[in-house]
């Protein structure tokens, strides 16, 4: 199988449909999404996903597989993803993987751990003190009982932080003794298929940045802050879940209940999605057995594997 990845704004959407068509079309290929916000339905303009004339021609599997206001895990993509490989190859098809969440990826190549459920209530409990203390004073906690998961835990990623603390709580043992105990296999031991990695990589820099700039506009000509709006009036969804977190979303969010103008709001938007470039591409540049391409233009990026 493939698996096609890189920054966000890159162009890894068209290249995944020109890679698809150059292997005779959607009856020859599957497109497997593995993106943390492509997940979600509703959240369309300000995640990129492809439009739904792309998705007949393109189908990408694991997109709106959730609702907003559900939780949705590495293992649980490892799992779905498992399931629509399989499927594919069942089907005489290629699977070709293509997304930016890098967490994803590593866990779908390397395994993940097969952890214990952990107590509903207890994660409520770690959320309110989360709100009555501070991310630093938890992190601190988790440091103490767990320095290897701590140190590679940012305390403002809140999520992996008060999942990793609620195993400790849960279970009196660190949670990275159970990411090695309880490795589930690697991509090749759980599916039998081998795969290749291409790593999309920008030739200048401040072209990907002209694309994130020119791409967040678009979004905003869209109709973007009113898809925004739509999930805020529902009533059943807050900044702080997962889906809200999202890059854009939640600058979006933050600036239509009136705490940033327009041009904060624009900065922001803009600033978020390239510190997210700038840590994909840290993580890129040590992807194992990749073959890189460094181009400006997804066209360019097409040329190389589709002549390789």
């Amino acid at each position: 199988m493939l698996i096609i990845c890189g920054p966000t704004a890159i162009g890894k959407t068209a290249v995944a449909m020109a890679v698809q068509d150059a292997l005779g079309g959607k009856a020859q290929a599957q497109l497997i999404s593995a993106d943390s916000a492509l997940i979600y339905r509703g959240m369309d303009i300000g995640t990129a996903k492809p439009t739904h004339q792309e998705q007949q021609v393109y189908p990408h599997a694991l997109i709106d597989i959730r609702d907003p206001n559900e939780t949705y895990s590495a293992a649980d993509f490892v799992a779905d993803a498992d399931t629509e490989i399989a499927r594919a190859v069942a089907a005489g098809k290629k699977p070709i993987i293509v997304g930016g969440t890098m967490m994803y990826l590593k866990c779908l190549l390397q395994g993940i751990a097969d952890l214990p459920q952990t107590d509903i209530s207890l994660r409520g409990e770690l959320e309110r003190e989360l709100a009555e203390r501070s991310a630093h004073s938890l992190h601190d906690e988790l440091a103490q009982h767990d320095p290897e998961a701590a140190a590679g835990i940012h305390p403002n990623n809140h999520q992996r932080l008060l999942r990793a603390l609620a195993v400790v709580r849960a279970t009196g043992q660190p949670i990275s003794a159970q990411w090695r105990s309880n490795a589930i296999g690697t991509l090749f031991e759980r599916t039998g298929r081998r795969h290749r990695s291409v790593v999309m990589l920008p030739q200048r820099r401040e072209i990907l940045h002209q694309r994130i700039a020119g791409r967040f506009k678009q979004m905003l000509a869209a109709g973007f802050l009113d898809e925004v709006r739509s999930l805020m009036a529902r009533n059943d969804l807050t900044r702080e879940m997962p889906s809200m977190r999202a890059v854009g979303y939640r600058q979006a969010w933050t600036h239509l209940v009136g705490e940033t103008d327009q041009a904060g709001f624009f900065e922001q938007g803009i600033a978020a999605t390239r510190q997210l470039a700038k840590r994909q591409m840290t993580w890129l540049r040590k992807w194992p057995d990749a073959m890189e391409v460094v181009a400006d233009t997804p066209n360019q990026t097409i040329d190389s594997i589709v002549g390789r």
